[in-house]
């Protein structure tokens, strides 16, 4: 049964924002360290961001001040806003627990199928 489902990606021209969506109905998120991870075509799983259970958050130094991680009010909830989108930022984009790893970015049947961020330049 997969565990998570994201949402809320898209086609966009260079410049555009889009914001993803992460859902689990039997996660607290608020306990966890959650991540968004992306994958490119013909490259490696990267974390892009992370959300301690202490509300802390950090960013791969290539989204550093352009995407923003946080936490819906219900807790079950995980976004991910991207704002300044280049054609680098392509790839498909999935939420897990840092526990998870980047091994996320394969185990589509456990935590959920990601979703597609088009960039066009």
């Amino acid at each position: 049964e997969t565990q998570l489902v994201e949402s809320g990606g898209g086609s966009v021209q260079t410049g555009g924002s889009l914001r993803l969506s992460c859902t689990a109905p039997r996660f607290n998120f608020d306990d966890l360290d959650m991540q968004w991870y992306r994958q490119a075509p013909g490259s490696k799983c990267e974390v892009v961001a992370t959300r301690s259970s202490f509300g802390t958050t950090s960013y791969a130094d290539s989204v550093e001040g352009r995407f923003s991680i946080s936490l819906g009010s219900a807790n079950n909830t995980l976004y991910l806003q991207m704002d300044s989108l280049t054609p680098e930022d392509t790839a498909v984009y999935y939420c897990g627990p840092a526990y998870v790893g980047l091994s996320r970015c394969r185990k589509v049947n456990d935590w959920g199928q990601g979703t597609r961020v088009t960039v066009s330049s």
